[in-house]
């Protein structure tokens, strides 16, 4: 294969692409898979096709020498740091806290290839080996821990990652306009100290810069000290943590004293990407493959996800356990159909496609184009879920254009099926709204979903059976499993189909 095609990911790939010094160079701590599910890929093309010069480090050694952090030099701009596009400890540990045996993100699913914590790994390397170079961290692991959170692993508080790590700035949620202005500030000559101001994005500073209150426009969090004294304090950081992820307008800018010397600041989100934006990420020249230079190994996670697509990005399920909209926030920023059909396409055309689609998905499949009747309302909402305890009168529940996007996708020429691998939220949608038009549609998207996209298994949340728990977990009465369990075994049974409803 052609490396020119891929990202460089060496000094002699770099040279055959006619680079000189790196504009940026990014470490990860997953397998360098050029495809947009792979965060690494998504922000090394972004910032390529704006004309800066790219390289990945992938899954670097940090046990020898060191010369994987040393190969590509120094760049101009900044090092960029990602754990992975899964939380480093959640990867190497089960939740009884046993060491896993494998590892998803890695040629051979092989174990090992990257540190507990790589945030904090790397950046000491990086830090010591390259003293006066920004670092920049981004990925679940860092945007998890921007702020005070408890460690599971370790079974304590910890202080913002910030504390924890010598990196001078963490790009938190989906990073690809944050980055960019990163950049483009670095590279416009601006000191990364003196950029305090960009969204999503979250710094150390000076105590003197902690406002005396909160008002409007900040949010005074309590202590990361105080914190570790009382547990309701660090709940009710979390509280305001969680609204302002939610706000539609990126919410306030969020304040923690760290010490008697340092603050932390959270710059508030972006407000949701149009759906220009969000094709412009998707339609960047991705292989959709691993770098050759794994050499064909198998690599578990892109095996999972070779032949899908994400249509969309955001949640508005607002479940109490999750974190999808921490990462992503809770309104949802749709593909345009164009750009959902292009990738179809290019699936169809991947040399081992077999003439299935795996996943026609999203963070929840069936959330595709939603939002709220009234905007406006929307905008000053501080309801961290749309479906709980009951679905929002103002939103628009229809799955009309989501069935449009199936009919389009299954016209393709070379497509045999397309499935839908991503959990489906039945409560939305088998939500009766009263609106004749949305309900015939909503029952015609069950029919159709259970028809023609389950690939023998559908998958669904219910989470828990007791009621109790899933009233605290924002999930719906275990009652509503029931109810489109039998709407599953009957359309299955008229249609002489045997397949399976899981719960996961």
């Amino acid at each position: 294969m052609d490396n020119s095609l891929w990202l460089p990911t060496s000094a002699k790939e770099a040279e055959a692409l006619g680079y000189g010094q790196l504009d940026v160079i990014l470490f990860s701590g997953d397998a360098y898979v050029d495809h947009p599910s792979f965060g690494a890929a998504v922000i090394g093309r972004t910032l390529q096709a704006n004309g800066y010069k790219v390289a990945i480090v992938p899954q670097p050694n940090w046990r020898d020498d060191l010369r994987d952090f040393r190969k590509l030099g120094k760049p101009k701009l900044f090092f960029g740091i990602s754990a992975g596009a899964m939380d480093s400890m959640v990867n190497h540990y089960t939740a009884a806290r046993r060491l896993r045996s494998d590892d998803a993100y890695t040629p051979g699913g092989k174990h090992g290839m990257r540190p507990d914590y790589p945030t904090i790994v790397y950046a000491e390397i990086l830090r010591k080996l390259y003293p006066d170079v920004p670092i920049v961290a981004g990925g679940i692991e860092a945007s998890m821990r921007r702020l005070s959170h408890y460690d599971y692993w370790q079974n304590r508080l910890r202080p913002s990652i910030l504390a924890d790590a010598p990196i001078d700035m963490i790009s938190y949620g989906m990073g690809e306009k944050s980055i960019l202005e990163i950049a483009h500030r670095l590279k416009n000559g601006e000191n990364i100290a003196s950029i305090t101001d960009i969204r999503q994005t979250a710094i150390i500073m000076p105590l003197t810069h902690l406002p005396a209150e909160t008002d409007r426009n900040n949010i005074v969090l309590n202590p990361y000290t105080e914190c570790l004294k009382d547990k309701r304090k660090q709940s009710a950081n979390f509280k305001h943590i969680e609204q302002q992820a939610n706000k539609f307008d990126g919410g306030a800018t969020l304040w923690q004293q760290l010490s008697d010397q340092a603050c932390v600041k959270v710059n508030p989100m972006y407000t949701p990407l149009t759906t220009e934006e969000i094709d412009k990420s998707y339609d960047l020249p991705y292989t959709r493959m691993p770098h050759p230079r794994y050499r064909g190994k198998r690599i578990p996670a892109y095996d999972m996800i070779r032949h899908s697509l994400c249509m969309h990005r955001g949640c508005f399920g607002g479940c109490s356990f999750c974190t999808i909209s921490a990462h992503q926030g809770k309104f949802i920023a749709s593909r345009s159909k164009a750009s959902i059909l292009k990738e179809a396409r290019a699936i169809t055309m991947m040399p081992d496609f077999k003439g299935y689609i795996s996943d026609l998905g999203g963070p929840s499949a069936n959330m595709y184009g939603m939002g709220g009747h009234d905007k406006g309302k929307c905008a000053v909402c501080m309801r961290p879920s749309c479906l709980h305890p009951s679905p929002c009168p103002n939103l628009d529940t229809s799955h009309k254009q989501l069935l449009e996007i199936y009919h389009e996708v299954d016209k393709l020429p070379g497509l045999k099926k397309s499935f839908v691998g991503s959990g489906v939220r039945y409560d939305l949608a088998m939500h009766k709204t009263g609106i004749q038009a949305t309900d015939n549609v909503n029952a015609e998207y069950c029919s159709e979903l259970i028809r023609n996209h389950v690939s023998g298994r559908l998958k669904v949340a219910p989470e828990h059976t007791s009621d109790f728990v899933l009233n605290i977990m924002r999930k719906p009465s275990f009652k509503q499993f029931y109810q489109f369990k039998s709407l599953f075994d009957r359309i299955n049974q008229k249609n002489g189909l045997r397949q399976q409803l899981i719960p996961y």
